[in-house]
């Protein structure tokens, strides 16, 4: 769809708010809901259907086409991707999308890590922590992965319906100062450096992984392309660099 096209629907959709316009804008968009569907998707068991999350997404976007107000000096892809994102987190949040298998196969895990590490004195591998406890290291990165999104959820809030406020996520619903105190910086900037050095650690793959999927916002695919790897391959390395990381992304 060309430019002015597209500034014409939004223009008859201000006029009119025909449910047809929408449909044809709520089309042209569905790619941001696409986007941000498999980017929250690769975080979630497969127990999680896809086409769940991608209807939550849909909600999103509908939302942001009655609430955004083209006046604001505001792209609407960028207020339009607040909205999908916090409605598919907050639909998340509303149902028990972690199986209680998986909470006793987390349990298992954490009891496995507490105590191959006093044995070992040291930080077990996720082939150790898998024969410690049964299961494969693949079942022990994918667990870890889920229970660091799980945690993730427990404390991510949407902000307020008024359309001034359409940030989502704990940074807009935790009260905020508006400046860190010196002790709450220090201890951020140790985080930081603390996250820094844990990436450094990783292997070349695992760091551009992280490096396309969390700072270019590259999908699985697209970084397969960039690799030359294939997705699944791509979501076997994410998985095992967040077991990697799982340490400092628990205490950020």
């Amino acid at each position: 769809m060309t430019l002015d096209k597209l500034n014409q629907l939004w223009l008859a959709w201000s006029d009119s708010r025909s449910p047809d316009i929408a449909n044809r804008l709520v089309e042209h968009y569905q790619y941001l809901v696409d986007f941000h569907a498999q980017r929250i998707g690769v975080h979630l068991p497969k127990s999680v259907q896809r086409d769940d999350i991608r209807s939550l997404g849909f909600f999103g976007l509908f939302d942001a086409l009655n609430k955004f107000e083209p006046e604001r000096d505001l792209k609407f892809d960028t207020y339009a991707s607040f909205r999908i994102r916090g409605a598919i987190i907050d639909g998340l949040r509303k149902e028990d999308w972690l199986p209680r298998s998986a909470r006793e196969k987390t349990k298992k895990i954490e009891q496995a890590i507490q105590s191959l590490t006093q044995s070992l004195q040291r930080e077990p591998t996720a082939d150790e922590i898998g024969e410690h406890v049964g299961i494969s290291r693949q079942e022990v990165e994918e667990t870890i992965k889920d229970q660091l999104f799980s945690n993730l959820l427990s404390i991510e809030e949407k902000s307020g319906e008024n359309s001034d406020d359409f940030k989502e996520g704990i940074g807009h619903s935790i009260i905020d100062n508006q400046q860190l105190t010196p002790e709450e910086a220090m201890i951020k900037e140790e985080y930081h450096e603390e996250l820094a050095e844990a990436i450094k650690a990783l292997n070349k793959n695992e760091q551009l992984v992280v490096s396309l999927f969390y700072y270019d916002e590259l999908t699985f695919t697209e970084i397969g392309h960039v690799l030359n790897l294939t997705t699944s391959r791509i979501s076997q390395i994410h998985k095992q660099a967040v077991f990697k990381l799982r340490h400092v992304l628990q205490k950020i």
